[in-house]
């Protein structure tokens, strides 16, 4: 049987800029399958983004219910939500956000840096990532000497580094 990795139900989303209130999401409710491929379209400013925060557990829904591989997440600490985002979740965000002093390599190490020590086998993998994405001379290229298509595989490889159940990319192209 298939376990069901993302379960959204009825989520409601609402910014507010002054007097004016701007609903993003209305009654989305979504399944995702462990393994399964899905995108999200629509239209600029139609909520893609902000859905793709609240399922990245980057923003609260202002109502519905969330349960990410098993486990509801709307009532959860900061402190366990970046938890499970490091230890569930790969992001690929649509402006890279690569770390502009540190080399490709230690870009995509990153995320690891939140579990502790990086050690061998951790340095081992991330240079095996970059070298499938063709960047095997570019490791120690800062960002500003990437390319835009080499700075968005090194992004990918470093949402694939802690081998996350859900890899999330805003803007794939």
């Amino acid at each position: 049987m298939v376990k069901k990795l993302v379960i959204l139900k009825d989520i409601t989303k609402t910014y507010h800029t002054g007097k004016v209130a701007y609903q993003v999401l209305k009654g989305i409710s979504l399944e995702v399958d462990e393994g399964e491929f899905l995108a999200i379209m629509g239209a600029s400013g139609s909520g893609k983004s902000t859905l793709l925060n609240i399922i990245g557990l980057l923003d609260k829904p202002d109502s519905g219910i969330y349960i990410l591989d098993g486990q509801e997440v709307s009532q959860l600490t900061k402190k366990e939500l970046a938890y499970l985002r490091n230890r569930k979740i790969g992001f690929v965000f649509q402006a890279f956000y690569l770390v502009p002093w540190a080399t490709a390599l230690e870009n995509v190490l990153l995320p690891l840096l939140y579990r502790g020590k990086i050690n061998k086998e951790d340095e081992k993998k991330a240079v095996e990532l970059l070298k499938r994405l063709g960047l095997e001379k570019r490791i120690n290229a800062k960002p500003n000497e990437l390319s835009g298509g080499e700075q968005q595989r090194v992004a990918i490889a470093r949402a694939l580094i802690t081998n996350p159940k859900l890899l999330l990319a805003d803007e794939p192209t």
